[in-house]
């Protein structure tokens, strides 16, 4: 049996809750293309988020997110990993949940600071005090998650993989998004 896509699966989450390295293996596992808003937006302006940020804002940053995701939802089927505001923006959450499906990738406080504590590439957490930061982002971003579409938890010692694997059973309960068809 093969996997069939039908819509694009958008991951959300806070950052460091694996959106990237989880989108991958699941396209893997699926046989189908993996983008990273975040990526395709740095090709775009030929240069890192943070520089971004640097130069031209958060607010500019936003809005060329929101075009991004919404040329990206336009493509094949696929699994799409998102920025960590990107699910805030009422207009992003639309879009995503007209033409894809959004999956939390729900990972705790605790786990997110044990991830993200020694990168240089959190835009965000350039402050005096990055874990306050971060779990004042953490309190003001769960109640946006929480409208996604659907819901996994990053549990804490899975891998990679587990963790795709667990995107994967329960997008196997939604046949509107994802079924399977005999191999030819």
């Amino acid at each position: 049996m093969a996997w069939v896509l039908k819509k694009t699966v958008v991951l959300v989450g806070m950052m460091g809750a694996g959106k990237t390295a989880v989108g991958r293996a699941l396209a893997t596992m699926l046989d189908v293309p993996f983008l990273d808003s975040d990526a395709e937006i740095e090709a775009a302006a030929n240069m890192r988020v943070g520089e971004i940020f640097a130069r031209d804002g958060e607010v500019f940053f936003r809005e060329k997110e929101t075009q991004v995701i919404a040329r990206l939802l336009q493509g094949y089927a696929g699994i799409l990993s998102t920025g960590g505001g990107a699910f805030l923006k009422e207009r992003n959450r639309a879009l995503i949940h007209r033409d894809g499906v959004s999956v939390w990738l729900d990972a705790r406080l605790p786990l997110l600071w044990r991830r993200v504590r020694h990168k240089d590439s959190r835009p965000l957490l350039r402050t005096g005090d990055p874990y306050q930061t971060l779990s004042d982002l953490y309190e003001a971003r769960v109640p946006s998650y929480a409208k996604a579409d659907l819901r996994v938890d990053v549990i804490p010692g899975l891998s990679i993989e587990q963790t795709a694997q667990s995107v994967l059973d329960v997008l196997s309960q939604r046949p509107d998004v994802l079924h399977q068809e005999p191999d030819e």
